[in-house]
């Protein structure tokens, strides 16, 4: 599997995994623009491909919507990235889209002592299914106000969450936030998830 992008900024003290949703990938320009917003916060970033090329362009679409194989490869690059020795002393987050969300949910499950938080936009959490009940990672839920169908699967999906979370509606914004200061208002909100309950919280245990 490909490594991916990684940037780690100066002084770096956690870096953010991408798991990106159905028929996107690492090159996603939403992905993009948040991570680099938080590259400018200070964490590190890695966009990277849950799924090859071949695999994302099954017709059939059995590979995006199959969440354990996300998780599976979520979980795989996260211990690389915590065995790695340039990112193995920073604390680990994800930010999941669409059918990533819920891949980020999973593996946070399996892997609660590595991950601190996660981040979730546009997200299908309702298909992380038992695993949301497992969750120890502070989660924010964000959706676009008129993204109904799924703003009501995580209205679901965060009442099953045993976690800390959030669910914040970004007002006129859709499925892919692509109104003006829509993903802006993502990127705002995710730094501040991540600088609360990763910086914060490693200020305090390091205090």
């Amino acid at each position: 599997m490909d490594p991916g992008t990684l940037v780690v900024p100066p002084r770096a003290r956690a870096i953010v995994l991408f798991a990106h949703g159905s028929g996107s990938s690492r090159f996603s320009p939403r992905n993009r623009f948040v991570a680099e917003t938080l590259n400018r916060a200070g964490f590190a970033t890695l966009l990277f491909d849950l799924l090859t090329p071949e695999e994302d362009a099954d017709q059939a679409r059995r590979r995006r919507f199959d969440i354990a194989l996300l998780a599976e490869r979520l979980i795989a690059m996260t211990g690389r990235v915590a065995d790695d020795p340039e990112t193995a002393n920073l604390r680990i987050a994800y930010f999941g889209a669409s059918t990533g969300a819920a891949a980020a949910l999973v593996a946070a499950a399996e892997r609660r002592s590595l991950v601190g938080a996660i981040v979730s936009r546009g997200g299908r959490p309702d298909l992380a299914g038992e695993a949301l009940e497992r969750v120890e990672a502070p989660t924010l839920l964000i959706v676009g106000g008129e993204d109904h169908p799924v703003l009501e699967l995580n209205r679901w999906a965060q009442a099953r969450l045993s976690a800390t979370s959030e669910l914040v509606v970004v007002p006129g914004a859709g499925h892919l936030f692509e109104e003006p200061g829509a993903l802006e208002e993502v990127a705002r909100l995710a730094t501040g998830w991540f600088a609360a309950h990763l910086v914060a919280a490693a200020s305090t245990v390091n205090a």
